[in-house]
């Protein structure tokens, strides 16, 4: 158990004989992580009994893992009644790396804090150096999604140095940016 209800684990954690074990512990959704040649074996053997999340993702550093995170987060935030166990095929790369990069996001820790909480409970994590570099270019991603969250209007309004009370003429100016725009497609177009 990584955090209180969410739990970090292999496949063979999530097999039909482990059944009761995923009972007792209150499992309720499971986010199953393989990529497609994987599909045969690694598979929701639950359906009846838990929501799945089934995730197909390579085990390779170019893969793309940054565009589930948000799937993950929305699946553990519909879970918050229950208890969720994330899995790949060892639990060591890719369901690490989703598990890092929701603690990042929902703790707002940075890469490394959150890497070493799920170590400390899962020593053997091991995400790939793709996932891992991804992983530090998500710490500023929310970071900065967070700080604006977090800001005040008048706070976000200056820091995009918009001075106050200026927000209708530039809405004016876009527009007039739009109208000179549209009469440019008409030219061309009659042109």
């Amino acid at each position: 158990e990584i955090l209180p209800g969410l739990f970090l684990g292999p496949y063979s954690s999530a097999m039909k004989s482990k059944l009761p074990i995923l009972q007792k512990h209150g499992i309720t959704h499971v986010i199953c992580i393989r990529q497609n040649i994987e599909a045969n074996f690694i598979k929701p053997n639950f359906q009846q009994l838990f929501r799945y999340l089934v995730l197909d993702i390579a085990d390779n550093p170019v893969e793309n893992i940054i565009r589930f995170f948000p799937m993950v987060m929305w699946f553990c935030f519909l879970s918050s009644s229950g208890k969720v166990l994330v899995h790949g095929n060892a639990g060591i790369s890719r369901s690490a790396a989703l598990v890092i990069a929701y603690i990042m996001e929902t703790f707002g820790v940075k890469y490394r804090d959150a890497f070493t909480y799920v170590q400390e409970r899962r020593f053997c994590i091991n995400p790939n150096a793709g996932f891992v570099h991804q992983l530090q270019e998500y710490e500023a991603i929310y970071l900065a999604k967070l700080t604006i969250q977090m800001m005040s209007p008048l706070q976000l309004e200056r820091s995009l140095s918009v001075p106050p009370g200026t927000t209708g003429s530039l809405k004016r100016m876009h527009e007039e940016d739009e109208e000179l725009g549209t009469m440019q497609v008409a030219a061309a177009q009659n042109g």
